[in-house]
């Protein structure tokens, strides 16, 4: 239900670039968290549903330009969260004893 709401507000009202909402807006709108609001538009984004977001807040693609700047923007916080999680695997040398990490785990394939 929430998905259709938060598809239908966004669509409705919040169209483009221009047409943006924070999202504390949308969590007092929806009645939900920042949490769970990320988690709903990253659930909505897997099922192709063209919701943007900018230093503004979010909003409903209006042209494939809008979906392209989101994606940029998207890879920029992936390069930032790997370089994390490298941060920390090198920090694991550091300790006398660590848990064994799988492949996966440990950013192998």
């Amino acid at each position: 239900m929430k998905e259709e709401q938060l598809t239908a507000y966004l669509k409705g009202a919040y169209k483009g670039r221009r047409n943006t909402i924070k999202s504390a807006e949308l969590e007092r709108v929806l009645h939900m968290s920042g949490t769970d609001l990320r988690k709903l538009v990253n659930k909505l984004r897997r099922k192709s549903v063209p919701i943007c977001s900018g230093r503004d807040g979010y909003f409903y693609a209006k042209t494939a330009g809008d979906i392209v700047r989101t994606i940029l923007a998207l890879r920029v916080m992936i390069k930032g969260l790997q370089a994390a999680v490298d941060g920390l695997v090198a920090a694991l040398d550091k300790f006398e004893e660590t848990p064994e990490m799988s492949a996966t785990e440990k950013g192998g394939g």
